[in-house]
Order: C-alpha cells, then sequence, then structure tokens
C-alpha cells in the first residue's frame, strides 16, 4: 500500500461523487424536464451509454497515451460536461441535458478503469488488497454525492443546477490529485499488440462468468437504485430522505471496501461473489415488504454490500483470464458489457418504475440474479471437476 494507491482511492471517491450526486438528480431533474413521464431517467441513461460507446475509444487513450494522461482527459469531460448539464438545467433543455450527459458518459467509462489500475500500483501478492482499497475509496462518494446534492440544489433559482456546477469543481480537484500519480511505465509497442485476439480470450469460462457477473451485478444495482429517487418521489418522501438513502446504500457498496479483498484471499472470489447474490436477494425481500423510509433505507443497504461483493470479487476474477500485453483489449470488453447492462436498466428502470411500479420492478430484478446464480454454480463445478482431474 503506497501513496500512488491512496491518490487513486481518492480518485475513484471523486469519481463517485459524480455518480452519486448524477443518479440522486438526473431522474428528478429528468422527470422535470422530460415530453412524458417514462423518459425521466433518459439523462441516467445517456451517462452510461456514453460509457458504452466510450470504451473502446478509452481502450485506444490508454494504449497511446498511458494510465495518467487518459485518466487526465476523462476528467477534463468530466469538467466540460458538468457545466453543459448546468447550462441545460438553467435554459430547462431536456435534450441538452440528455446530450451532455451522453458526453460525459467518456468519463464513466475512463474512471471505471482505477479499479484495474490499482492492481497495477502493488505487488502481485497484494492486488485483492489494492483493487479492493481503491475501491473503499468510493466511500468519499457516498458522503460528498448526497450531501452536496442536496447542499447546492437550491444554488441557482433552477433546481439542481448547482450541483451540476459542484461537479465541474469536483472534476477540477480531481485532475489535481491525478498529476501526482505515478503508474508503471505503459508496454511498448508491439507488447501492446502481442497476445491473443479478443475472441479467443471471451471464450475463457473465468472470463464469462467474470463478465456476466460483473455486469449484472452491476446491471441490478442500477436497475433498482436509479428508480429510488422516483420511486420515493411518487411515495411522498423528500429529497433528504432520498439523499439519506442514497448515502448509505454508496456507504454499503464501498465500506466493505476494506475487508473485500481479505475475504477473497481466504475464501476466494466465487463464494464471495455468492454472498453478494444472497445479500441482493436480501434487498428484494425488504424491498417488497414495504415502501416506508426504513424499507428504502435497509433495502438500498443490502443492495449496496452485495454489489461491492460481486463486482470486487468478478473483477478479481477477470485478472486470471488475460496477460498484461491483453489488458486493454480485455478491460474493454469487461467495461463494454458493465456499460451496455447499463445502458438497458437504466432505461428500464424510468419506464418500469413510472408505469408497473416499485413492486414490480423488485421482481423483475430476480431474473438476473438468478442467472448470475447460475453462472457462479456452472464455473464452481467447472473448477471442481478440474481440481479432481488433476
Amino acid at each position: 500500500m503506497n501513496r500512488h494507491l491512496w491518490l487513486l482511492a481518492a480518485c475513484q471517491g471523486l469519481f463517485l461523487t459524480n455518480n452519486v450526486a448524477f443518479i440522486a438528480i438526473n431522474g428528478l431533474v429528468g422527470l422535470a424536464l422530460a415530453p412524458r413521464g417514462w423518459m425521466a431517467t433518459l439523462p441516467v441513461m445517456g451517462y452510461v451509454v456514453g460509457g458504452a460507446l466510450s470504451t473502446g475509444l478509452v481502450a485506444r487513450a490508454q494504449q497511446r497515451f498511458g494510465r495518467r494522461r487518459s485518466f487526465q482527459i476523462g476528467l477534463a469531460v468530466a469538467l466540460g460536461s458538468a457545466l453543459v448539464c448546468a447550462q441545460a438545467a438553467l435554459r430547462q433543455d431536456f435534450w441538452l441535458l440528455c446530450a451532455a450527459t451522453l458526453v460525459a458518459g467518456y468519463y464513466n467509462a475512463n474512471a471505471s478503469l482505477y479499479r484495474f489500475a490499482a492492481a497495477e500500483l502493488a505487488a502481485p501478492a497484494w492486488r485483492e488488497k489494492a483493487v479492493s482499497l481503491v475501491m473503499a475509496g468510493g466511500l468519499i462518494g457516498a458522503v460528498a454525492g448526497p450531501n452536496l446534492a442536496a447542499l447546492t440544489r437550491n444554488w441557482f433559482a433552477v433546481p439542481f443546477a448547482g450541483v451540476y456546477m459542484a461537479l465541474a469543481a469536483v472534476a477540477l480537484v480531481a485532475m489535481v490529485l491525478m498529476h501526482f500519480i505515478e503508474f508503471p511505465a505503459p508496454a511498448a509497442r508491439h507488447a501492446v499488440d502481442a497476445g491473443r485476439p479478443l475472441g479467443e480470450i471471451a471464450r475463457q469460462p473465468v472470463f464469462i462468468v467474470a463478465a456476466l457477473a460483473g455486469a449484472l451485478g452491476f446491471g441490478v444495482m442500477n436497475l433498482l437504485m436509479a428508480a429510488t429517487p422516483i420511486a420515493m418521489q411518487v411515495c411522498s418522501l423528500p429529497f433528504n430522505d432520498v439523499a439519506l438513502v442514497l448515502e448509505w446504500h454508496v456507504i454499503g457498496m464501498f465500506a466493505p471496501g476494506f475487508f473485500t479483498g481479505h475475504l477473497i484471499r481466504r475464501f476466494g472470489a466465487l463464494p464471495v461473489m455468492g454472498a453478494g447474490l444472497v445479500l441482493n436477494l436480501g434487498c428484494i425481500a425488504v424491498a417488497l415488504a414495504g415502501v416506508d423510509l426504513h424499507h428504502f433505507l435497509v433495502a438500498l443497504f443490502l443492495l449496496g454490500v452485495g454489489w461491492n461483493f460481486l463486482f470486487t470479487g468478478s473483477t478479481t476474477l477477470s485478472l486470471s483470464a488475460y496477460t498484461a500485453e491483453e489488458k486493454d483489449r480485455a478491460q474493454g470488453a469487461l467495461n463494454f458489457c458493465v456499460f451496455a447492462t447499463l445502458a438497458l436498466t437504466s432505461f428500464a428502470s424510468g419506464v418500469l418504475v413510472t408505469t408497473q411500479g416499485w413492486q414490480l420492478l423488485n421482481i423483475g430484478s430476480l431474473v438476473p440474479v438468478l442467472l448470475t446464480g447460475a453462472g457462479l454454480l456452472w464455473l464452481a463445478r467447472r473448477s471442481r471437476a478440474r481440481a479432481a482431474a488433476v
């Protein structure tokens, strides 16, 4: 554990500050500006669709410029897009807001590589803990994101325009911190082009399950989290309650980062990911039990911890599926799977919560949870059979 890891963890926290604030307000701003109610989460969807579309660009930027310069480019995009979002809110322009969040998706895809970069800043024996520590940096976002939204939402006459301005300042702070992180030198060009083709990497069972669990685990979390501010508003709960629920949700997402790495080293990635699935089921059960503040609070906290176990586990699992020469194409493919799923769930959450309701949304989320469980069982049985054969 070194200074560079701690700085990267701080950048992860500022990235999550941006993400949590976006989740807290984009659906509500969209609901106020959208021509139709079911279009409310299109700005949320734009953020993740932009991430999906940017994965290839980000991978090429990483190859050409290396980690630090590429991450700085992402932060510059975050700064500019936040300013355009503020302008869209002030002008009451729904489609400009959607366009700005689409562009902001580049930052989303770019900063999602922080967790992979963490493994490169520590010795090989400590990479699980390094990934977990940087993920734990999201605790900054857990506290800062919702509270920043609550404190700055009335800075201007138009609600929430001030939040976007504050997020521009957050991007500036992250740019300063990133300047002081020294990443390992990028591989030579001929080495980057070496290794197996992506198709061969992606056919490995371990890669398939890592991609499936990472994408669906993130998708279920996003499906329920993106709908929560709208569902709570429908239930006549104030925005301060929304901020509280999201704060504890993100604490659940990243506080386990201080020990998830230890659990993975001791028990293995698959058992920890299985525990994450059980927590997801607990979240759904609590959400179906009622719509009072404590139901939202407990359900979203369980959802956050479940996501941490699944996503940290899948990230660690994927590290065994590719070599250093193959990392850019493999990590780009993993991120594309995540962002494509997030795009679908962001749109679906708005449509389902405004047309079918919170209860049916939770029932529908059982499908990806059970599918992820089937993938984990399949890989566990293959691993046991291969160990027995040896």
